[in-house]
């Protein structure tokens, strides 16, 4: 008897997604059910085949913006799916959390990404994400100790919407943490680009430097990170990039976090207008990721 296909296991507020990926990767997309008491918890229940249980092979979808509830729907779900026949499963995280602390600043300070990769990898089997933000670590496995840890990058993608919504722009990184994404956007677009200097205050305060001779007057810029979260940084290069001549500036970024006033600070900056992937649900979303996604399920054999 041929082993049953792979699930794609969801929960309902990530349904549109979840669906766009299934049918990318060509899986069956079911829900898992989830009910909250009045105290606060959760109730998970995994959907099952005729005979109760689940395929030996299932993905779960869940992209950990907002992340502290979220990873505890991933603790039940995950252990549940075990106890209902799942061997091996793969976690897609079109956002992962948690990474950006990868070393303890002062004393006492929890160094966030080893211990939440270390907890996802005892959970999973395999895991594929989309431009994690990794720091002073080389790879997604360093963080995520898995032999399946995949990173697909929405770069590309981005960097020929720029090209195609801005004919001629220059790709310009707002830090050096950017300058990975912007050169390859610039290369998969045959666009210009060049990376500004940030220095950090704060979580809210940062000062930053256009690149010597950039050459920005009289033409279009985007600005290409993975994340807008304040919109601090980003706004302060783009007031910069006006100053020194940029006709329009605009935004493409993979993760649009947009926490608290980062539209009205980017809009203020003289941004016009901001493109994201589906990565992180947001109005600014124009670039679907589950092609990628699904052809990074088809590399490790989850699809």
């Amino acid at each position: 008897m041929p082993a049953a296909a792979p699930w794609l296991l969801y929960f309902d507020d990530e349904a549109a997604p979840a669906q766009r990926l299934a049918d990318a990767a060509g899986l069956t997309a079911r829900a898992i059910e989830r009910h909250r008491f009045p105290d606060g918890e959760w109730r998970i229940r995994l959907p099952l085949d005729a005979a109760g249980h689940l395929p030996a092979r299932a993905v779960l979808l869940r992209s950990l913006h907002t992340p502290n509830e979220k990873l505890i729907e991933l603790l039940l779900a995950a252990r549940t799916a075990r106890s209902l026949g799942v061997q091996h499963l793969t976690l897609v995280a079109p956002y992962l959390a948690y990474m950006r602390q990868d070393m303890a600043f002062e004393p006492g300070q929890a160094v966030s990404q080893r211990i939440v990769g270390a907890w996802l990898a005892e959970l999973f089997d395999a895991a594929i994400t989309v431009d994690p933000h990794l720091h002073r670590v080389a790879t997604l496995g360093e963080a995520l100790p898995l032999a399946q840890a995949v990173v697909v990058s929405a770069a590309p993608a981005l960097g020929r919407l720029a090209a195609a919504q801005r004919p001629g722009c220059v790709l310009v990184g707002p830090d050096g943490e950017s300058a990975q994404w912007v050169a390859q956007a610039a290369a998969a677009a045959g666009l210009a680009h060049a990376v500004c200097t940030k220095e950090r205050l704060g979580d809210r305060e940062v000062r930053i430097a256009l690149p010597p001779g950039v050459a920005v007057q009289g033409r279009p810029v985007v600005l290409l990170d993975d994340m807008a979260s304040t919109g601090r940084t980003l706004a302060l290069a783009a007031r910069l990039l006006r100053q020194a001549g940029a006709t329009s500036v605009d935004v493409a970024v993979t993760h649009a976090l947009m926490g608290g006033d980062a539209w009205a600070q980017l809009q203020q900056s003289g941004i016009g207008t901001l493109w994201s992937t589906d990565c992180v649900p947001h109005g600014s979303n124009a670039v679907n990721m589950a092609p990628d996604l699904a052809a990074a399920l088809r590399s490790i054999g989850a699809a």
